[in-house]
């Protein structure tokens, strides 16, 4: 029968203790997510994003080496149509948030037709 270390569930609930009684003000970012690098479209870019701040750091939790965290407010993620229902709803429910411009990407056209033209910079190998 294989026994179990109970030090890693000390460890765990001596952490847990530290962070119960920590009454810190939450801190959001709303921003508008970027374009996903693996797809070409620009789905869910058009709505703005609340996330809250990290208040802690993760931990590593020793038995299986997982990262983890005692704060929950990281797994909520609120989503508006504009900017302003998102500072909104901070300043009703009291939250300090951070607004982060979206930046908008540099687009030049490109034609297929300029990889074979006679004025290119490097000669087109294959």
């Amino acid at each position: 029968m294989p026994t179990v270390s109970t030090t890693c569930y000390r460890a765990a609930s001596k952490s847990n203790e530290k962070t119960e009684g920590a009454d810190q003000p939450m801190t959001a970012r709303i921003f508008k997510p970027a374009k996903n690098a693996m797809q070409s479209g620009r789905s869910k870019t058009k709505e703005w994003q609340l996330d809250y701040e990290p208040e802690q750091p993760r931990s590593v939790e020793p038995l299986m080496g997982w990262t983890s965290s005692g704060d929950m407010k990281q797994q909520i993620t609120l989503h508006f149509h504009s900017k302003e229902e998102a500072v909104a709803y901070c300043e009703r429910k009291g939250i300090a948030y951070q607004v982060i411009e979206p930046q908008d990407s540099i687009r030049r056209p490109v034609a297929y037709a300029d990889n074979f033209s006679f004025r290119r910079g490097e000669p087109w190998t294959h």
